[in-house]
């Protein structure tokens, strides 16, 4: 396969002020940094643990290899000490730690002094109604200032917890909850998306019975909305939380004791629940966020993902407050009322460090300059990303559009399973490189092999592996054991299987091309759904495309795009033919798609990734039959079904 579009990209260097205004001051030195973290592990996580707060020491820093392995063995801390005490107890208790702001405009802030009071008085909640170390909270909640207040909380007294996206349907919500077995349920009345309610606590009342597990029920009064209140069970936040004391003593853990489960939903059957370990969760994303965003004390981090997914755990919760900085939690769609929210938020709190997604930039971009030129976007510094492939295009508009060539766009790779991204670049210290993920990160030895596990030549597509272990990789599945090692290590031995495809290019970057069952071959030809979409978003007045393989009798599988059009671009046969023809300059004449459709609509994961199965199931099938849990609007399914029939009766 010609690898041409990622030929194309060139390094862009930072300039010699940004990078010694990093606080390693220097790239060798971020590089010799680099170098120890992958042939030295041991001596590398230990540097970095010891920067934060422990009661007792560790033994051993690094213990076991893939997959069983363990980390500051016999280390005893807490992760909520880690992200809140001790910037207190150093003096910055009264920098601003959180702002929330609703989709109403309204707003909250709290201090690191503040915000630990109010995590103490719901530790003291959650114990008081027996919460003990190693039970199980789970946490139904939008993006609200109780839903990191909840999360601390847990850390703190050691409790093990799990967030529910509160878009979820019942089924999706009841799935998880029969499987973690909570104690206690943390939820709200109702939350707001778009000016409609979505009532959370109904859907509660209807699968708790299901739940025996659970004691108690804790409810936010967001919206002031009628609900029924069970007696024994179902309590206010507010009355709960006035009552108990703003000092909690922290629940002493050992390092490796699990502190997050996480679901994530496979391509079939039920939703996975990834175990990570609270206390390694912390020590690794406070280095790894330090260096992906360049985190400095007066910083303003806003992470635009939902507290449903682990994205906001990793950089709005673990890595701004492991750094000390102000993160900003915001309930709501980033478009609406009125589609440059993102932008007004950006300019309101003078954020300098965004994390974000390529499908949200992709929205951005489609919205055309105009909805951006009103505002003052000059105090953006670093914008980093995760979730799908980055295309080149709209890398380059973040760059020279939404940053004016000031920024550094840092794309990463990373899973609900590595917690964190080992695929990045050091922001301001690394070059960077349109389209791709960076390079193996802090401590992370990365390879991409072939089916037998044998490392491919560089600019050949392969499997992508994880060789050694790292702290916040995933330790097991919750209560499957055994679906862990067949999930993750029976395909290569000694190694994670990342079930993404990737290719490493002469510099040394890291190209990640999609999931390995988005791969398809034409006429023995494999081709990767980035490098196909990459060139169908070069084309002018395409805002966002999908591409799958559908079988054919003849060449094993061709290619059929389904394209989005940017405001203000009609469909026409004409572009249908520039679609074509960029994709031939761009891989050649064996990668021309079976059919083009332009749609209005694209299946996606509340966390913005395109859901590429189902596109694949309705065009051979004629209609979506897979686990459509994570679907976030699925009116979606039936306007594209319609989309497809109606093509077929056409011909």
């Amino acid at each position: 396969m010609e690898q041409s579009g990622i030929a194309k990209s060139k390094l862009v260097y930072p300039s010699d002020d940004k990078i010694r205004s990093t606080e390693i001051g220097s790239s060798e030195a971020f590089e010799e940094l680099l170098r120890l973290s992958q042939t030295d592990p041991e001596a590398f996580w230990g540097r970095v643990a010891k920067k934060l707060t422990w009661y007792e020491p560790w033994k051993e820093t690094m213990t076991g290899s893939l997959p069983g392995f363990r980390f500051f063995e016999g280390g005893v801390s807490n992760p909520c000490v880690n992200l809140l005490d001790r910037h207190v107890e150093n003096g910055a208790g009264n920098r601003t730690a959180l702002i929330w702001e609703g989709e109403n405009g309204d707003s909250k802030f709290f201090t690191y002094h503040m915000l630990l009071a109010e995590v103490n008085r719901f530790s003291n909640v959650l114990r008081g109604f027996g919460v003990k170390k190693g039970d199980c909270v789970a946490i139904f909640l939008p993006n609200l200032a109780e839903a990191v207040i909840a999360v601390l909380a847990c850390f703190r007294i050691g409790a093990i917890y799990n967030t529910i996206f509160s878009g979820y349907s019942e089924k999706s919500l009841k799935d998880r909850l029969v499987n973690f077995e909570p104690k206690v349920i943390v939820t709200a009345d109702a939350t707001e998306r778009r000016g409609k309610k979505i009532f959370l606590k109904e859907k509660v009342d209807r699968v708790v019975p299901d739940i025996p597990s659970v004691k108690a029920v804790v409810v936010v009064d967001r919206l002031g909305t009628d609900v029924n209140m069970q007696a024994g069970r179902d309590c206010w936040w507010h009355e709960e939380t006035r009552k108990a004391s703003i000092h909690c003593e922290p629940e002493r853990l050992e390092a490796n004791e699990y502190g997050i489960v996480f679901y994530t939903s496979g391509t079939t059957g039920k939703p996975k629940g990834v175990v990570h370990s609270g206390m390694a969760f912390v020590v690794q994303n406070y280095i790894y966020a330090k260096y992906h965003m360049d985190h400095h004390d007066d910083d303003v981090l806003w992470c635009s993902a939902d507290i449903g997914w682990l994205t906001m755990h990793i950089w709005g919760i673990a890595g701004a407050l492991s750094n000390g900085v102000t993160t900003i939690f915001y309930e709501g769609a980033i478009d609406y009322p009125e589609k440059d929210r993102f932008y007004q938020i950006i300019e309101k709190y003078r954020v300098n460090k965004l994390f974000t997604a390529p499908t949200a930039l992709r929205m951005l971009k489609s919205m055309g300059e105009r909805p951006l030129e009103k505002y003052d976007l000059s105090c953006l510094d670093v914008v980093s990303l995760v979730g799908e492939p980055f295309d080149a295009e709209t890398w380059q508009w973040t760059y020279e559009v939404l940053g004016r060539k000031k920024i550094c766009v840092n794309n990463t790779w990373g899973q609900t399973e590595t917690a964190g991204s080992p695929l990045a670049g050091a922001a301001w210290l690394t070059p960077m490189k349109p389209g791709s993920a960076g390079r193996p990160f802090l401590g992370a030895v990365i390879g991409v092999v072939d089916q037998e596990g044998n490392p491919v030549p560089r600019g050949t597509l392969g499997n992508l592996v994880i060789q050694k272990p790292f702290p916040m990789l995933c330790r097991t599945l919750w209560k499957e054991p055994e679906r862990y090692l067949g999930s993750y290590f029976s395909q290569v031995d000694g190694c994670y299987y990342a079930s993404d495809l990737a290719m490493i290019d002469e510099d040394g970057y890291v190209w990640v091309t999609g999931r390995s069952d988005d791969a398809f071959n034409v006429a023995g030809h494999r081709l990767s759904t980035m490098e196909m979409e990459s060139a169908v978003l070069e084309t002018p007045g395409v805002s966002e495309t999908a591409v799958i393989g559908v079988p054919d009798e003849i060449k094993g599988e061709v290619p059929v795009c389904f394209v989005r059009l940017s405001d203000g671009t009609e469909e026409s046969e004409e572009l249908k033919e520039a679609i074509k023809a960029r994709i031939v300059d761009q891989i050649g004449k064996i990668a021309v798609p079976k059919t083009i459709l332009f749609t209005d609509t694209l299946p996606k994961t509340v966390s913005g990734k395109i859901m590429r199965r189902l596109l694949k199931e309705i065009v051979v099938n004629g209609a979506a039959t897979g686990d459509m849990t994570g679907l976030e609007d699925p009116a979606t399914i039936a306007r594209i079904e319609q989309l497809v029939a109606s093509r077929r009766a056409e011909r």
